[in-house]
């Protein structure tokens, strides 16, 4: 996403004051991202229906899309209710906007001459922006508006948005990232234990979060799924698979060179014993590394340490 002016915003200290608010409640940005994954969740409800795009929505669902982002939000950061818009920051009322098209938030009569806190994102890149923005008049087309009198910010009022992350990742849907093929394949099996041990399999190397899991499994625990005692942990080992929790085994992720996971994300690794005994992770008295093409697994993945437990 790119902003199509070089203009600066305009100087407004309500404006600043409630960025420099938003970045300290959340100085890397990771705990919006946590509510623009939460809430494509909600919208998808996949244990349910087992969804996961955008375009399997109802047109009446992505209109809802705004309302539950706003309510996550309240919920993850305790925002007072503002007097006359949605939340209170530093002291000052701000509305809260999500478009899915960048720049195309609805704005009503109310919030004009207010703040507004205004977000956009992909589930598809898996990347979401969030701004802060004073809603003068000028900076908004002449016109009727729709029938409720919302209007959108006009070109040159999108470049009075003063960012606070733009085209930041937040956790993304791994369904969305391997190939169409692979994912026919994890929902064409016919139980949800399958679907789950396919997933694994399919994604190998890459961070999968616990509501993919739900989803492929379309049940709400996904711990069952995935743990030794008859999950994915169970019948992949003899494939080779590690299935680690970026909560309980953040150290083996580390050590097989992965990015760090969230404590909600899994991580799927096919590894073999390693041939040198002073290189490879060390987990249930044996040195292992991952797989790689043309290794043979003859040998199954070992039972995990408990919670976090280094071995040396």
């Amino acid at each position: 996403m790119t902003l199509l002016f070089d203009d600066e915003p305009e100087a407004d200290a309500e404006r600043d004051e409630v960025v420099r608010e938003l970045l300290e409640m959340d100085p890397s940005g990771e705990r919006w991202g946590a509510v623009v994954r939460h809430t494509y969740d909600t919208i998808y409800n996949g244990a349910e229906t087992g969804r996961y795009r955008w375009d399997q929505l109802a047109k009446t669902e992505k209109t809802h899309f705004g309302t539950i982002f706003e309510i996550n939000a309240q919920r993850a950061f305790k925002f007072a209710d503002g007097q006359k818009l949605d939340f209170e920051i530093a002291g000052v009322d701000v509305d809260a906007k999500w478009s899915q098209d960048d720049g195309k938030w609805m704005l009503p009569p109310e919030v004009i001459g207010r703040l507004a806190l205004v977000a956009t994102g992909s589930d598809a890149s898996a990347r979401f922006s969030l701004g802060v923005v004073r809603v003068k008049r000028e900076y908004l087309p002449s016109g009727e508006g729709n029938r409720d009198k919302k209007l959108t910010l006009s070109r040159f009022g999108r470049t009075q948005v003063q960012w606070v992350w733009r085209n930041e990742p937040f956790p993304a849907s791994v369904l969305l990232q391997i190939p169409a093929d692979e994912v026919d394949r994890i929902f064409g099996q016919r139980s949800g234990a399958a679907r789950v041990d396919q997933l694994f399999r399919a994604a190998e190397g890459r961070a999968v979060h616990r509501s993919t899991v739900r989803t492929v499994a379309m049940q709400l625990d996904d711990q069952k799924r995935v743990r030794a005692n008859g999950g994915s942990r169970t019948s992949l080992a003899p494939e080779g698979f590690l299935v680690l929790s970026g909560k309980y085994h953040a150290h083996l992720v580390a050590a097989l060179g992965f990015p760090e996971l969230t404590p909600l994300q899994y991580l799927s690794v096919r590894v073999v014993p390693s041939e040198d005994p002073t290189h490879g992770v060390m987990i249930a008295g044996r040195r292992w590394r991952r797989w790689r093409p043309g290794d043979s697994v003859t040998t199954s993945a070992p039972a995990l340490p408990d919670r976090g437990v280094r071995e040396t």
